[in-house]
């Protein structure tokens, strides 16, 4: 691994080298890296084919930001007696590609290349078991809070690289894990600004058809 996987991941998106995105095995040159046990192999008939985007929300205690809780969660380290709330997360094993806090830092968990343990029961235009063909992101936040304009700017930037990656990925492929769970899921919630989003995203993509 090159040893530019240790660049702080506030740098995606805030320098035309970043912008040009490079990834090692699945692995984003330019975030933060946590490794989650929480993964395995994308079937056989999906390898090479990921063409989806999943937008999810996540925090704990729920409504807390900052906690180092999450990414705990991530790795199979939560102390499930630290919070009330926590208990309900025993035993349970659960993953994402990539984390955004607050601030914008961009933290990679799982290779893209791998299926991470993100959509539980899902569908996707008539495809079922999401996780073997997308590529989850959780953003630090709730239904209920705005999130932070860093978050908007890197996720677009995350999505357009992604989409440089793996060109199975339409523009029109990023949606929320409330669309794939309905009912069963509400994040990124109604406070996510899609059409902000579908901006950014625009510009990224721009930016990078010029490259």
């Amino acid at each position: 691994m090159s040893s530019d996987l240790n660049k702080p991941a506030s740098l995606i998106g805030t320098s035309p080298d970043i912008r040009i995105a490079q990834f090692e095995d699945g692995w984003l040159v330019g975030a933060a890296h946590q490794r989650s046990p929480f993964y395995n192999d994308r079937p056989q008939s999906n390898a090479g084919c990921v063409s989806l985007i999943v937008v999810h929300n996540i925090s704990l205690p729920h409504r807390q930001f900052g906690t180092g809780y999450v990414d705990q969660l991530f790795l199979g380290q939560l102390d499930c007696s630290a919070h009330a709330s926590f208990a309900d997360l025993v035993g349970v094993e659960v993953s994402s590609h990539f984390l955004i806090r607050r601030s914008g830092e961009v933290c990679q968990f799982v290779s893209a290349d791998k299926r991470a343990w993100h959509a539980g029961v899902s569908e996707y235009v008539g495809r079922d078991n999401c996780n073997d063909f997308s590529i989850g992101i959780e953003l630090e936040g709730a239904d209920d809070v705005p999130y932070e304009p860093p978050q908007y700017q890197q996720l677009a930037v995350l999505c357009a690289a992604l989409m440089g990656e793996y060109p199975s990925i339409e523009p029109g492929a990023v949606t929320g894990h409330s669309d794939i769970a309905p009912g069963r899921k509400t994040d990124p919630g109604p406070v996510f600004d899609w059409s902000y989003f579908r901006q950014l995203l625009a510009t990224e993509l721009g930016i990078k058809s010029e490259g």
